[in-house]
Formats: C-alpha cells, structure tokens, sequence
C-alpha cells in the first residue's frame, strides 16, 4: 500500500528515504526503467507511445544521492536508469568559433543549448580510453550524446592551450565557453 510522506517510509538499499512534500504519496519502487540507449521501459517491455515517454520525462527528477524518481505533486516513485535518462541524437550549430552556439535535441525532443547553464561533461573508459560524452539537460539530468552526434561534434573541434600542467586541449566552443573534450599529449 502506498505511504504519503507523514508516515513512516524506510529507504531502499543502498539509498536514502525518500524527500516527499506533504501530502505526497511514495509508491516506492516502480518496475520502470530507462536504458543505455534511452528506451524506457514498463514491467520490461519497452514504451511505444513517444508522447507517453515525453510525459513521463516531463516528471523526472533525480535525488541527491543519485536515485531517479517520478515525481508528480501527489505521488512519487522510484524508477532504474542505466546511464543517463536521455540521449542526444540530434545536433545544430550556429556561427563560428568563439561565438559558434552548439544545441542539442534529446530523444525526447527537448533542445539544450551547450553553455554555462547546460555545460558539456566528457568520461573516459579506464580499459579503453572510450569517451562517455554527457550534457546537462535540466539540474541532475543529463544527456550521453550518442556517437554520431558526438563524431559531429569532433569534427568541429580546436586545439586551446589549458594554461597549466595539463598542456594543450582540444574541445569546442559554445555561447563563449570552452568545452574540453579531451586532452593532447605529445604523442597526439
């Protein structure tokens, strides 16, 4: 049975009792989940209706100890993400260096412009050196970009010096900001 958030609720493994406003019911752990490539599913079959993926996303939120819930002003429920919860698949660029304005389009069709606010993260496997590339979508949410986007995004990439120990990186420009997406060695 569903708790509302004056009763007593004990946290899931690993993680901490859930943040609820008054009067919001937990519901605890929902059989949803979100995969690598940004196909939400349902009681493990995927959810077709792209207008009730774009829905669900609209609710999305992610606590302070990294679990992603479904928040509605009522009700709340914990759901899995693999990765991250969305994934870039689409990309525009307007202008050129400096000033050049880099947005992206999620599979969930909102758009991101890459600066300050939405800033650009790089991960990189510790076996194979693979980028994991992610761009903040909303506060606690971000995008992986997917491959082809990210191929795109190299191609319009530059050498900065990093003024320090780290030596020259290459990344690109957006709205005014630098964006490393890694860094050159002398063996580059």
């Amino acid at each position: 049975m569903p708790r509302t958030s004056d009763q007593t609720h004990a946290a899931a493994p690993g993680h901490e009792a859930p943040k609820a406003r008054p009067r919001q019911t937990i519901c605890g752990d929902l059989d949803m989940r979100i995969d690598r490539n940004g196909t939400w599913f349902y009681h493990g079959s995927p959810i077709g209706r792209k207008e009730l993926v774009r829905l669900f996303s609209t609710v999305l939120k992610r606590e302070d100890d990294g679990s992603y819930w479904l928040e509605t002003p009522v009700e709340k429920g914990r759901i899995i993400v693999e990765d991250a919860p969305f994934l870039a698949v689409e990309m525009e660029a307007e202008g050129a260096g400096r000033n050049r304005r880099i947005r992206f389009r999620t599979n969930v069709d909102d758009w991101v412009t890459l600066d300050d606010d939405h800033p650009l993260r790089v991960e990189h496997d510790g076996e194979t050196g693979e980028p994991s590339p992610y761009v903040l979508v909303r506060p606690g949410l971000e995008a992986r970009i997917n491959r082809p986007v990210f191929y795109e995004l190299v191609e319009m990439g530059v050498e900065e010096d990093a003024g320090d120990e780290k030596g020259v990186h290459y990344g690109v420009w957006s709205t005014g900001t630098f964006f490393p997406l890694g860094t050159l060695t002398e063996t580059d």
